[in-house]
């Protein structure tokens, strides 16, 4: 009797990457939906077989994707102006093809309805608990990531595009996605419930901006940047008309965090765990560890 297959969807995304290595060393039977033949090769390369290219936004990728899998992890297309059209079309094709655990990557405060991946996501974890499906829902807070920590290693500031005296509670991505293989391990212990997955910690920029100094030991200060000119600069395009969508999510993403804060508990996650999770402070030190190793590394030759 072959394993059950489990289909997991940015699969070389930032959960994807962590995850699916998991999943794979657990033995795990993976179907893999990513959108490039580069995404693709490093897919194959960690071990898995059945990687499916394409558009989720086609009905036809998405339905061939769905096809002969029990459980599905859902993470959906980031800053894609039909990421509620596709989350919902994800949903029902699930039904249709006899899927039996729909596992939805969602995000902390999915009320928060003036942020519009908020409002999305929101309206997506409606339509799948009335959809009949078994569920686990997943509500993690704002991920911890490499990248926005290298200008602070590099140049000694740390950068946010809102308010940097509002808090915030973060997670490290790590942690999402070891309680996202152990649902998928077993998904009918976590059948129906929808868990928050917070860090501990509340933090300004400032805070973060203190933390990183006292881990590389020079100072970092903070700044607020604009918005506007770090979407222009993160998509390579020199006007937002070529990307409004995109721009209208980042407005309002810097407007709801510059006016309020976004905070959590990190209790959910503990148990989840059977640990406490990853500190910011934690999450510095391996990355600096890692940046430093970069840094070590001779420059190839000409």
């Amino acid at each position: 009797m072959s394993a059950p297959v489990i289909l997991v969807t940015a699969a070389h995304g930032n959960q994807g990457k962590r995850l699916v290595p998991r999943l794979v060393a657990a033995g795990a039977e993976l179907r893999a939906c990513v959108r490039s033949d580069t995404s693709a090769r490093a897919l194959r390369a960690a071990g898995v077989t059945d990687v499916l290219v394409g558009d989720l936004a086609d009905p036809e990728v998405l339905a061939r994707a769905m096809r002969g899998v029990e459980t599905v992890y859902y993470v959906g297309p980031a800053l894609h102006p039909d990421e509620r059209a596709t989350g919902f079309a994800a949903v029902d094709l699930a039904k249709r093809a006899g899927v039996t655990h729909f596992v939805f990557s969602s995000v902390l405060h999915a009320i928060t309805t003036d942020l519009i991946q908020h409002e999305i996501k929101r309206d997506i974890e409606e339509h799948l608990v009335s959809s009949g499906l078994e569920f686990t829902i997943l509500q993690p807070a704002n991920y911890m990531l490499r990248h926005r920590l290298l200008p602070a290693f590099q140049d000694g500031v740390f950068r946010l595009s809102w308010s940097l005296d509002r808090r915030q509670s973060m997670v490290d991505v790590d942690d999402v996605t070891e309680v996202a293989a152990a649902v998928l391990a077993d998904p009918r212990r976590h059948a129906g419930a929808t868990y928050e997955l917070v860090a501990p910690g509340r933090f300004t920029a400032h805070d973060l901006a203190r933390v990183v100094s006292e881990v590389t030991g020079r100072e970092v200060t903070a700044e607020e940047i604009d918005a506007m000119d770090f979407l222009k600069a993160s998509l390579g395009v020199l006007s937002l008309e070529d990307v409004p969508y995109q721009a209208e999510v980042l407005r309002a993403i810097s407007a709801r965090y510059s006016s309020h804060d976004f905070i959590g508990n990190p209790n959910v996650l503990t148990w989840l765990l059977g640990r406490r999770p990853t500190s910011f402070e934690q999450f510095v030190r391996r990355e600096f560890r890692a940046f430093e190793k970069q840094m070590e590394k001779p420059c190839p030759g000409p």
